[in-house]
């Protein structure tokens, strides 16, 4: 099934005039700043049918005469197209707001037919929207809205509003380089669970965060060294563990261990745009290292000598312990 893009045109492709909000002269027609370079790497990365839904209050009409938008209109498509994007279809509504016709978004009046094709996935289609409208349109076809929030157009609705559209939107964004990114590598986010008779562990992680965390597993240097792979990877991490500390702390560092492994595999999917190789740096004067292969093949070879039994409340054999026992049996494959 082929999965769609729905893409508005003022404010998303071209600039929207902020004096009559119409592209009729030469002097208004300019792109939004990376819409031609995001549409470009979309048309040659993805494989979207990609639809253009736009309205055009008055088109044909005096108010806006056909020869004040066509010529504007195909230099559009044809700098487009130049780069490797042209659109399968384009749906150009040209009533007045006042007229309350289907066909004016948010109304579904001009794509009905795409809800009447099975060849068409939907549920996983977005419209690409600068307007409120564009959200509703996305949640009257049963797709994601990805809003491009600019100041120029961006309209006020009521709270209550607002709260009804807000979950149909999965990406706010300002620039267009978000937009290409969301759609190559997703959002990365996800909520994990790993209860057993020893611990029960919550965690959510966002790979594509800016390193804010909140850990709590009752083991202060674990806390510790967990708040570091957040703040340093830049990833949103929280982290709840609530285990059998009153009989030690090795079922507490496994068992996260192991819960935090199977979150980034949750998170990274079919790891789409991941790099083979990474690199890695001492921290300020130690020498210890944690390479770590994402790419489905666990090992670990262990040479450390300890001169203590615990860091704070941390026994240091659970580094080890654990480390083998959560990379044997699940990790980050």
């Amino acid at each position: 099934m082929k999965r769609i893009l729905f893409i508005d045109r003022d404010g998303v492709v071209l600039q929207e005039p902020p004096q009559d909000f119409q592209v009729d002269s030469i002097e208004k027609t300019s792109f939004v700043p990376g819409a031609i370079t995001a549409l470009s790497r979309i048309a040659a990365d993805f494989d979207f049918y990609k639809v253009m839904v736009t309205n055009q209050d008055g088109l044909g009409t005096e108010a806006y005469p056909e020869s004040d938008f066509h010529p504007y209109h195909n230099l559009m498509l044809r700098t487009l197209a130049g780069e490797g994007f042209v659109f399968d279809e384009m749906c150009i509504d040209r009533t007045f707001a006042h007229e309350n016709k289907s066909t004016r978004k948010p109304g579904i009046g001009l794509v009905k037919h795409f809800l009447q094709n099975d060849q068409f996935d939907l549920s996983n289609s977005f419209v690409i929207g600068d307007r409120w409208s564009d959200i509703e349109l996305a949640k009257n076809l049963g797709c994601k809205a990805i809003y491009l929030k600019l100041p120029v157009t961006s309209l006020q609705l009521t709270l209550e509003q607002e709260k009804n559209l807000r979950d149909t939107i999965i990406l706010e964004t300002e620039n267009w380089a978000d937009i290409y990114q969301f759609l190559k590598l997703g959002l990365r986010k996800t909520v994990h669970d790993r209860n057993t008779n020893e611990t029960q562990i919550h965690i959510e992680l966002n790979l594509d965060g800016t390193g804010k965390s909140a850990i709590s597993t009752g083991i202060g240097f674990f806390d510790h060294m967990l708040d570091q792979i957040a703040r340093h990877g830049k990833i949103d991490l929280t982290i709840i563990t609530k285990g059998d500390l009153h009989i030690d702390e090795h079922h507490v560092i496994e068992d996260t261990g192991i819960a935090l492994g199977e979150a980034f595999s949750k998170a990274l999917t079919d790891k789409r745009g991941m790099e083979r190789y990474g690199f890695a740096l001492p921290m300020d004067e130690a020498e210890a290292k944690v390479l770590i292969d994402f790419g489905g093949r666990n090992w670990i070879v262990w040479n450390a000598e300890f001169k203590r039994e615990k860091i704070g409340e941390m026994p240091l054999k659970c580094f080890f312990i654990s480390s083998n026992h959560s990379v044997m049996r699940q990790s980050v494959t």
